[in-house]
């Protein structure tokens, strides 16, 4: 018990850490200034820009995390995989619904086939299916392999879905934080500091489920190779008492 308590340490300082960040990064963009063109509705950016950026920091992550299984073949790294891609798939669902209670109010309507807003879509199809092959593999080495493989290809959604609004200019807007062809940032400067802080507060949040879900997926693996070892011990001891009586 005490050695388990030890190595769990991390995760209550993480919680902790990440709810200071997010109370901070709210009233900071609860008092930001509205703007002269959207007004009040401004606001939503501080918490859109975070949902989309948590949402490729955690495919990046089932990407790298896979990638170190296939070369490790250690099932941490595929545990780590399978939780970071479920946040990634949770985190889209809400980089979609918030893009839409944004774009109703300036665009006048929720949903557009812009190329931005359908690469994001295809995302969810192509992690949901993700999760379905983990889901419908049985043999937890193929399965790891498997899912390692879509997990590293589907890191190509990141750029795509970044230069989208380059690469097929829409109705979405440019990148609010430019990174290619010299930093640049297009939002007014007063918005910098709120936005800030709420991009790092989502990053540490990520980080602390991620640690969360693979402290849960890893007790879940052990009940898995408990309940499949007590039927082969059973087995063997049937073999025994009959060799026995014989």
């Amino acid at each position: 018990m005490r050695g388990q308590t030890t190595r769990d340490r991390l995760t209550p300082v993480l919680g902790a850490f990440t709810l200071v960040l997010l109370l901070a990064g709210l009233w900071l963009s609860l008092t930001a200034p509205a703007d002269v063109n959207q007004g009040l509705l401004v606001r939503l950016m501080f918490v859109h820009v975070p949902t989309a950026w948590l949402s490729y920091l955690a495919y990046g992550g089932t990407g790298l995390f896979g990638l170190l299984y296939l070369v490790t073949r250690q099932r941490r790294f595929d545990r780590l995989a399978m939780s970071s891609g479920e946040i990634g798939v949770l985190f889209t669902v809400a980089t979609i619904v918030g893009g839409m209670l944004w774009a109703k109010p300036t665009w006048g309507t929720y949903w557009v086939w812009d190329a931005r807003l359908t690469t994001t879509a295809l995302s969810l199809v192509v992690y949901g299916a993700y999760l379905l092959v983990r889901g419908l593999i049985d043999d937890p080495e193929r399965r790891a392999r498997v899912s390692a493989v879509i997990g590293v290809v589907g890191t190509l959604y990141i750029p795509i879905n970044y230069m989208a609004v380059e690469w097929w200019r829409g109705v979405h807007q440019t990148q609010t934080l430019k990174l290619l062809g010299g930093m640049n940032w297009g939002a007014a400067p007063v918005y910098g500091i709120a936005l800030t802080v709420m991009t790092v507060a989502f990053t540490v949040l990520y980080l602390y489920l991620l640690r969360v879900r693979g402290i849960l997926a890893a007790r879940q693996e052990r009940r898995e190779e408990r309940e499949f070892e007590l039927p082969e011990a059973q087995v063997g001891g049937l073999s025994s008492t009959g060799a026995r009586r014989g």
